[in-house]
């Protein structure tokens, strides 16, 4: 795929999102990586209203080389890719049901959400926290680096999510199906909920392993 292709797929997807109501004002950003470098949604920009030429280019060390000022978050994108050589895109989102999941206390550090369904575990799989750092925070960058060794998905405390892929549009259907089952688990979660069993997740990790 051309590079302006893949800038055409960043505004259709991010505007699909916007729409759908998993981003508002100009909160979230979408990234994908280029053999040069990588393009992301520039900042304080809405989903809603992105132009393919104004997306942001950055060079692998997160030098700024075309178009508007990149967003504040392109450290972390750029933590994503360096722990995961296979992703091919990154998708930050404040989408509202994982915003209320990651603003409640008492959860899992290392396992959020239970595998209430089998796409979660096909998609997302194991959803570990990372703990509350500003927007742009580069500690929030190492933080986010450190998770992604061993899982391309999480929940940011009070931040949202993240999740890469091998590329955009397996990076939104991994985001889209998180937010699903963060609205499913604040669902159920004050009622008696049962989960997939121990056996039949790993039937599905192995049938269906992850391809990052």
């Amino acid at each position: 795929m051309t590079e302006q292709e893949l800038r055409n797929q960043i505004v259709q997807q991010a505007r699909s999102l916007f729409m759908r109501g998993y981003s508002s004002g100009s909160a979230g950003n979408i990234s994908v990586r280029l053999d040069n470098g990588f393009l992301i949604t520039p900042t304080n920009s809405s989903f809603g209203r992105l132009e393919p030429e104004r997306l942001s280019l950055l060079d692998p060390q997160g030098r700024h080389r075309d178009g508007d000022k990149p967003s504040k978050e392109w450290v972390v994108h750029r933590a994503m890719y360096r722990a995961r050589s296979l992703a091919g895109a990154v998708v930050h989102l404040h989408a509202p049901n994982c915003m209320a999941v990651a603003c409640l206390g008492g959860l899992d550090p290392e396992s959020v959400l239970p595998p209430l369904t089998p796409y979660f575990v096909m998609r997302i799989g194991r959803l570990p926290l990372v703990p509350y750092f500003r927007p742009g925070d580069p500690d929030l960058a190492e933080a986010v680096g450190r998770r992604a060794i061993d899982t391309h998905a999480m929940l940011l405390a009070h931040h949202g999510m993240i999740v890469c892929e091998r590329d955009l549009a397996a990076a939104v259907n991994a985001a889209e199906e998180l937010e699903e089952t963060a609205r499913l688990f604040l669902m159920v979660r004050d009622r008696p909920y049962g989960q997939l069993t121990r056996s039949q997740v790993a039937e599905l990790e192995r049938l269906f392993p992850k391809s990052i």
